[in-house]
Order: C-alpha cells, then sequence, then structure tokens
C-alpha cells in the first residue's frame, strides 16, 4: 500500500509563478499570480479521481452512517472491502449514494441548462427529484414545494438544520469542474449552497469545494487543508473548528485519537438540531467537516489511512470518507488510487446511480467538460494537449452566523390523545415541536393533515403537513426568537381523519444563554 502521495503522484504539474505575492481577490476574480499547466490526460485522470475516490469512500462507510456516535470505530474491528463491494451497495443499497446522486443533480442542471443556470433551475430540480431527503435539504425542499423561493429556503428563518452537513456532501462537483479555481467554485456555492444551508452548513460546501479544487495544484494534504480553510471567515465557528484540528494534529503528529478526543471535548455539541441536542447524534458541517480533516491530515496521502481514519471517526461515517476520498482521489488522480481500492471499480462505471441517469463514466465526461469551459472563463487556456489555469489565491468569502444566542434548554415527551392538536408552556426564546404525519394503513392513499400553530393565544402560522416522506415536514412546528419568557403553544389539527394520524413527539425548548454546569 502506497505510504504518501509524494510516492505515487506521477502526473507532472508544472506551475509557474510571475514574481511577487499575488494580492487577495474577491471570490469572482481569478489571481493573476501563477500558472497551472496540465496535460488533458492529467486534468481527466484528477477528475476521474475524484468522482471515483468519493464513490470507494461513501461505499466503505456505509454501514457505519451513525452507528458511532460519540465514540469512534476500534482498531481492532475491520472495516469490510472486497471486489463485490461496489456492486453489491449499488443494487442493494442504492439510496446510500446522496453523495453522489444530489451531486448530479446539479450538474444535470449545469449541463442541460448552461454554467449560467439560474438559481431556480437548481432549486426545482432539487425540489422535485425523487429521491428521500433529510434535515436541511428537506427542511429546504418543502419550504420551496410550499411557494418559498432559494436563497430562503435554507435561510436559518426558515430552515431550522441551516448548519447541518447537507450541501457539505453535495459540493464536491464545484471544485471538480473549477481545477485550481477556488474562488469559482465559491461563487457557485453561492448560489447553490444557500439552497439549503446558511452559514457554518454554508461553509461546509465552500470548504469541501475549495479542497477539491486546490487538490489540482498540490500533491501536499496539508496544504489543499489550510489553502482552502482561507476561503472560511476567521469569526465563524466552523473556522474555528478545522483550525483546531490542524492545530490539533501538529501537537500529536502520531495519534490521530488524540484529536478526536480534543474534539469531542470542545466541538461535539449539537446546540440547534432537535433531533441532536442531549444525545450523541452529531449532524452538524463543522464536527463533520473536522473528521474529514482528520483523515486527510493523519491519513498524510495514504488512500487506506485516510479512508479508515475518516470513517472510523464516527457520526456520518459514510459521507465523511467519501469527501476525504473524493479530495485525496483529485490529488492522486485515477490511475495511481491503489488497485485494493479500484477492485469491482469498472463493473458499476457504466451503472446509473438511482433516481438519475447518469453514471460514473458519464460524469467523468461531463465534469471534465465544464472545467474545460470554466478554466477559458476564468482566463485560462485550452490547447490540443494540455491547459494552462490561471491559479486563484483563495478568497475568502462573506461572513454569515445562523443561530447566534441560541442554546437548548430541555427537551420534553408528548403526545396528542384526542387527535386534535397538543399545547405546551415553556420558559425561553424558542422551541421546536417534533413528529410525522402517519399513515395508518400501509396501503393507505396519502395525506396532508392542515395544522394552526398558536403562541400566545396568536395564531402565527398554518402549515401543511404530509404524511409523503418525500414531501414531509421535517418538523411540525418551530419557531426562534421569541421573546424571553413564559410562551403558550397550541398546535390545532384542522382537518383530523381517522385513517390518518398527526403524531406528536416531543418538543425542545430554547434560550439565550447556555446552562452552566454547577461545578
Amino acid at each position: 500500500m502506497m505510504t504518501s502521495i509524494k510516492k505515487t503522484m506521477l502526473v507532472v504539474l508544472a506551475i509557474s509563478c510571475s514574481l511577487g505575492a499575488p494580492k487577495m481577490l474577491s471570490a469572482q476574480q481569478p489571481s493573476t499570480g501563477s500558472v497551472l499547466r496540465l496535460t488533458k490526460t492529467a486534468l481527466q485522470d484528477k477528475i476521474k479521481g475524484g468522482w471515483a475516490g468519493q464513490t470507494v469512500g461513501v461505499t466503505l462507510g456505509g454501514p457505519y452512517e451513525f452507528k458511532f456516535n460519540g465514540t469512534f470505530i476500534q482498531d481492532y474491528q475491520p472495516l469490510t472491502w472486497n471486489k463485490e463491494s461496489l456492486k453489491k451497495a449499488m443494487t442493494e443499497s442504492p439510496g446510500l449514494y446522496d453523495d453522489i446522486y444530489m451531486d448530479f443533480t446539479f450538474v444535470h442542471v449545469l449541463e442541460k441548462v448552461g454554467l449560467d443556470a439560474p438559481v431556480d433551475s437548481f432549486a426545482n430540480a432539487f425540489a422535485g427529484a425523487g429521491y428521500d431527503l433529510w434535515f436541511a435539504n428537506q427542511a429546504a425542499r418543502y419550504n420551496l414545494l410550499n411557494g418559498l423561493k432559494a436563497p430562503q429556503s435554507g435561510h436559518p428563518e426558515h430552515n431550522l438544520h441551516a448548519d447541518a452537513i447537507d450541501y457539505q456532501i453535495e459540493a464536491d462537483y464545484s471544485g471538480l469542474m473549477n481545477p485550481g479555481m477556488p474562488n469559482s467554485a465559491s461563487t457557485i456555492n453561492d448560489k447553490v449552497g444557500h439552497i439549503m444551508n446558511y452559514g457554518d452548513g454554508w461553509y461546509g460546501g465552500v470548504f469541501v469545494g475549495a479542497m477539491y479544487s486546490v487538490a489540482f495544484t498540490t500533491n501536499d494534504v496539508s496544504t489543499v487543508v489550510s489553502e482552502a480553510l482561507k476561503t472560511i471567515p476567521k469569526q465563524s465557528e466552523f473556522y474555528k473548528c478545522i483550525n483546531d484540528v490542524i492545530s490539533w494534529h501538529k501537537q500529536y503528529p502520531k495519534d490521530w485519537t488524540m484529536t478526536w478526543y480534543e474534539l469531542q471535548k470542545k466541538w461535539a455539541d449539537d446546540k440547534v438540531c432537535p433531533q441532536g441536542v442531549f444525545r450523541a447524534f452529531n449532524i452538524d458541517a463543522k464536527i463533520n467537516a473536522a473528521y474529514v480533516v482528520l483523515g486527510l491530515l493523519y491519513g498524510n496521502g495514504d488512500f487506506t489511512k485516510t479512508l479508515e481514519i475518516s470513517t472510523r471517526a464516527g457520526q456520518d461515517a459514510d459521507c465523511n470518507p467519501s469527501t476525504a476520498g473524493g479530495v485525496l482521489g483529485t490529488i492522486l488522480g485515477y490511475d495511481h488510487i491503489p488497485a485494493y481500492w479500484k477492485q469491482g471499480l469498472k463493473e458499476i462505471e457504466d451503472m446509473n446511480f438511482s433516481y438519475t441517469t447518469m453514471s460514473l463514466n458519464a460524469v467523468y465526461g461531463i465534469s471534465y467538460k465544464h472545467a474545460l469551459e470554466m478554466i477559458k472563463r476564468n482566463g485560462g487556456k485550452v490547447t490540443d494537449t494540455g491547459v494552462e489555469i490561471k491559479v486563484q489565491t483563495p478568497a475568502t468569502v462573506r461572513f454569515e452566523e445562523s443561530f447566534p444566542n441560541v442554546y437548548p434548554s430541555e427537551k420534553t415527551g408528548i403526545s396528542d390523545k384526542d387527535g386534535k392538536g397538543v399545547s405546551f408552556s415553556f420558559e425561553g426564546t424558542g422551541f421546536a415541536l417534533l413528529g410525522q404525519a402517519m399513515k395508518l394503513q400501509k396501503d393507505a392513499p396519502d395525506y396532508v393533515f392542515e395544522a394552526d400553530l398558536y403562541i400566545d393565544n396568536v395564531k402565527v402560522e398554518t402549515a401543511k403537513l404530509p404524511t409523503a416522506m418525500r414531501t414531509r415536514r421535517h418538523e411540525l412546528f418551530w419557531k426562534l426568537n421569541l421573546p424571553k419568557g413564559k410562551h403558550d403553544v397550541k398546535m390545532v389539527i384542522k382537518n383530523p381523519n381517522t385513517a390518518y394520524k398527526l403524531r406528536s413527539e416531543e418538543y425542545v425548548t430554547y434560550t439565550d444563554q447556555p446552562y452552566q454546569a454547577k461545578y
């Protein structure tokens, strides 16, 4: 097995730099500080490596997704991989590949509508797709299907999961189509990423897109991470979390578990996602991005170590090795991903991913085509045999913060005894009511409940609550930033139906100050 990128990187990169340090530019402007020259073969190989690497990573991590929360997979437990792994997962667990088919949704829009496709084209394709979604993605889909357009669909005022991992696992395409041009990647991520995310959730996508982009320019993993982090505002929690990983890696260079423990102490809490607060589960972008970086830094270019560590770190243990494997696959190139990890890959490269009409072989070509177009758009050149890319100095995107001064205070079980709704009182500044609209008979047609929300005896919202998984509302109701104090909440079902149930499960309350343990 290869132990370092420097031993495996045989693709020749020629970088010719102009005199003087390039200045920091806005996200829309390419730097004229350096030129990256690649043969077309090398460019194609890196793009293929990016797509193949993430496919391998998500397949490896699939069996462990959210099964190791607040702990890591011990060394004595083997991670299964063989020549049947890819085909078996593709045929028996097609829903595993949301990391891939979500990307494909946006690649398809770029191919059919054009590289200047408006945000509504992406949003409509995403909202209307046949796959099921969760967290920020599902909240955004519900918003879009109920008349709220992007970027409001991802804004924390309307999306309780704005800081979740969702766009972080979907932004790979943006870097692969922008080799050496992280700011160009940030521009498209500004458009698409705000469909479902904001703040730290958006930064996850910006950071991942930048890592892929920078991965075309260097064979040093640490440089890829540190350069990509320059796109993220330093005052954000996302930046601070990833910067901590870099610092702890220097402090504990031989033991990734030491950095994992440091992350657990400082960054493992989820303060807003109602499914995660007061539990080990964490869908937040920054902690899962930290596990990606954990794998990349401690893997140091070794494909096996990178995938193993990013999987063993736990939480979203399929998405994280997918991202890490994709970034490293871009650095190495397809031809230099170890044969062990490519076993079975040829057999599935012509298979369309679920919910799409696109295969790996198809996306290899489409992303390569998009990359050539973006190189020319950003001042580079494309010749018969190679490309000259005007490398961009990473520029910091604007600062956003999703949920300032929001802290969970209590989680309480609740049920609807008469089928007409629920009511509760709380002290604080906000709440989230969890539950689901259900069929009582499996073969019954779908039904859409309508319910009114009253806060302090004032009706503040009427919402549709479908039983259909694809169009459901992720939480029944929620509201933050209320005046601090006592509040009375009531949900009234307007159209009860004895063949269906609107089940309330629990509610989370929030306040503006974190609880201080008394010790």
